[in-house]
């Protein structure tokens, strides 16, 4: 962009921030939900604090209305937000899931349209249109090259796995991009430890299939803080070395946990402890006044309470413990 955008252009933004944090989710209201006598109890205490009707009963509604929930908030945010990137870098991780749906969909034959969300930066019509024809000049580029990559590799394999391996590397390289093009140091950490989590989990999940160095060389994402070749050599040692490789960083306690998943262990609580220490990057940005720190911790803090209202009402309409889904619940952010 050719106006440099400061800290002091996000003084009314982040007032804004600041002011809607107090309507996020705490722990002692969760709890409130998850002790409710009734589903229907847990509903009401949901809309008391602004959200529609969400009936565990009705996943695909659920979901709806969650979807619903997320779009506000993206839109409402960014009729303020100095620089759309920011919004942007919440945005893109929807053109690639439904990337992967509509090449999917060509595939088999079907039609993608209950998979779709239009969430992304890319309305969902233009995006059809434009898989549809292979017409993708109107596409952002990075969006455009890995459209190109991924159906070359589903057409030569017919693997939708391997497709969806190299937009999930695509999705990453994008967003790594669009924090890079912001300036933005906090955008950037968080974008990376992003990479870490995600790098960390595919490293365990190979070594519980029993997968070598190779087959991980081709799933790792660039741009993490640890190098492919450092996972490489814990593969290569069949896990000896994870906790020690990860004992300096902020996964440290999932890495511990990983080391009985390698074994065949549950995964539930590695997953968790992953989510955890991302939010545990974006934890200090409640303590900024003003910049796009506020911004980019609210919005992640959004996705993480969608996640957990999911985790909780799921499992209330399973009947599951609550002490189960109390040790599943990510970390708040409030």
């Amino acid at each position: 962009m050719s106006k440099k955008i400061k800290d002091t252009d996000y003084l009314v933004i982040s007032a804004r921030v600041k002011a809607m944090e107090s309507g996020l989710l705490t722990r002692e209201r969760m709890e409130q939900v998850l002790e409710a006598k009734s589903n229907e109890d847990a509903v009401k205490i949901l809309q008391e604090c602004g959200y529609p009707e969400l009936d565990p009963a009705d996943p695909a509604a659920m979901d709806a209305a969650l979807s619903a929930a997320r779009e506000e908030t993206l839109k409402d945010l960014a009729d303020g937000a100095p620089d759309p990137r920011y919004i942007d870098s919440f945005k893109l991780k929807y053109d690639y899931h439904n990337v992967k749906a509509l090449l999917k969909a060509e595939a088999m034959g079907t039609d993608a349209d209950s998979m779709l969300m239009d969430l992304g930066r890319v309305p969902v019509a233009e995006l059809k249109e434009a898989v549809r024809t292979g017409q993708l000049d109107a596409l952002p580029a990075i969006l455009a090259e890995a459209v190109t990559e991924a159906r070359e590799v589903l057409n030569t394999t017919q693997d939708p796995q391997l497709s969806d391996i190299v937009l999930d590397r695509w999705c990453y390289r994008d967003l790594a991009e669009v924090a890079k093009s912001t300036g933005s140091a906090f955008l950037e950490g968080y974008v990376q430890t992003q990479i870490d989590a995600a790098n960390l989990r595919t490293l365990v999940r190979t070594l519980r299939m029993g997968k070598g160095p190779e087959f991980l060389r081709g799933v790792l994402l660039e741009g993490g803080e640890l190098s492919a070749d450092q996972l490489l050599e814990v593969s290569a040692n069949r896990g000896a070395g994870l906790t020690e490789l990860y004992g300096p960083t902020r996964f440290q306690k999932a890495a511990e946990v990983a080391a009985e998943a390698v074994k065949g262990g549950s995964l539930t609580e590695f997953e968790k402890l992953c989510d955890d220490a991302v939010s545990d990057y974006l934890a200090d940005a409640q303590f900024v006044p003003f910049g796009e720190a506020p911004l980019v911790g609210y919005l992640a803090a959004r996705e993480t309470e969608y996640t957990n209202l999911r985790i909780l009402l799921m499992g209330r309409g399973a009947g599951l413990p609550a002490e189960v889904i109390r040790s599943r619940l990510r970390q708040s952010y409030v």
